[in-house]
């Protein structure tokens, strides 16, 4: 679809206000299409208009997307519920979506859920395996095992 390319290259150019008149033309024809809904949600959110963005968001990763875009779709939802307040939303959302995926992002953004919802220890927990499983620092490489060990039991006393 040529208008939908436009469209994605309207927003990326910062051009997003016209990339929405196009994606709303498009939605009337093609209320069912995943990507346009997905693409529509984008927009908004990068015109922080974060509530519009949601029945989008949904629409879009319930018909169903390429595993990036559902991965990305997921993220923009699960983080737009957070900023809304919507946090056991955002929470559902990204769980389902690691479980699906077990994807390092979604795990971040769950993080910062949790942290707004305090579940302060499962959130810092979470960053702790992350670092320890993704850091490339030799200082943090080497205490490697312990910081995943200690990841989940930070109120305990030994």
């Amino acid at each position: 679809m040529e208008a939908l390319h436009n469209a994605i290259k309207l927003r990326e150019e910062g051009q997003v206000e016209a990339a929405i008149l196009i994606l709303k033309s498009m939605l009337k024809k093609y209320p069912e299409n995943a990507d346009v809904n997905y693409q529509l949600a984008w927009c908004y959110d990068v015109m922080t208009l974060e509530k519009e963005a949601v029945p989008f968001y949904e629409k879009a990763i319930s018909i169903g997307l390429s595993t990036e875009d559902q991965i990305e779709a997921i993220i923009g939802l699960g983080s737009t519920y957070r900023t809304i307040g919507e946090y056991e939303k955002s929470k559902e959302i990204l769980q389902k979506g690691i479980e699906m995926y077990d994807n390092k992002a979604m795990a971040v953004f769950l993080a910062m859920t949790l942290y707004n919802l305090n579940e302060h220890e499962q959130s810092v927990g979470i960053l702790l395996k992350l670092i320890a499983e993704t850091s490339s620092d030799i200082e943090i490489s080497k205490f490697k095992k312990a910081i995943h060990f200690y990841s989940d039991k930070l109120n305990e006393i030994f």
